[in-house]
């Protein structure tokens, strides 16, 4: 994992294997500076990032049993899309401008992005979730690498198989980074399990909150995941993520 310029994050950072962040000292974590020794919120190939970095694999898999869904075009820009399943073929944007995600008063709504590329936005251009609520769910199962331009104003978990890169300003106001095989590269970005953006802090901090990582729930065991009920409160444990990768928000293969 490596970091340029101050990067705030409110979640949890971690690596695995290996546990090399480069920058550490230019990130803050809940507040906290990333390269205090023994801080808490870092996991530099401990049981935790080791977990999640399993939980990761699995959660791609389970995402992918859900299909393709609907076709949308490559660049998603002026759409408004229902919760759902939806795949995006690769192009050289895949976001010029704003796409907005409605979940129609669904607290419990959740939206899966099936990337079999890459995802790569434009500068400027934004994700913007509109009527759900604590318990959706928003994912980005990306099949190679991602990469958010300048100043894009991103929501949702990206879950990549190899690398995700942040350029300068790009932002994630409720989410998550998470690369299987690569490394995330970081450049003054903001990153944030917080959701205060969208539901004013009850997204929760420190590793607690949803994070969009709600809208969906997986069998004892694993399988095909299922949709939440409509409106009902959010479950203790978001089984499809598993407990431990909620918390993080970044997760990355760091290179030796």
């Amino acid at each position: 994992m490596t970091n340029t310029g101050a990067t705030t994050l409110t979640g949890d950072l971690g690596v695995s294997p290996g546990s090399a962040i480069t920058g550490e000292s230019t990130i803050t974590v809940n507040g906290t500076n990333a390269a205090m020794i023994g801080n808490p919120f870092v996991h530099a190939n401990d049981a935790f990032s080791i977990s999640a970095q399993s939980e990761l694999a699995a959660a791609k898999t389970e995402l992918g049993s859900l299909g393709a869904g609907t076709l949308l075009p490559a660049n998603l820009a002026g759409l408004t899309l229902a919760p759902g399943v939806y795949t995006v073929p690769a192009g050289t944007s895949n976001l010029t401008g704003t796409v907005t995600l409605n979940g129609g008063g669904n607290l419990n709504a959740f939206w899966v992005f099936q990337m079999p590329s890459t995802l790569i936005t434009s500068p400027g251009s934004v994700v913007n979730v509109i009527n759900t609520g604590t318990g959706a769910g928003v994912f980005w199962n990306v099949g190679s690498s991602a990469t958010l331009d300048t100043t894009t104003s991103f929501e949702g978990n990206i879950l990549a198989l190899t690398s995700i890169t942040l350029d300068t300003g790009a932002t994630d106001g409720c989410g998550r980074a998470l690369a299987h095989t690569g490394a995330v590269t970081m450049d003054t970005n903001t990153i944030s399990i917080g959701c205060t953006n969208l539901f004013g802090g009850s997204g929760g901090t420190g590793g607690t909150g949803s994070g969009l990582g709600g809208g969906l729930t997986v069998p004892s065991g694993g399988g095909i995941p299922t949709p939440l009920p409509i409106n009902t409160p959010e479950p203790g444990t978001l089984a499809l993520l598993g407990s431990g990768i909620v918390g993080l928000l970044g997760l990355a293969l760091a290179k030796r």
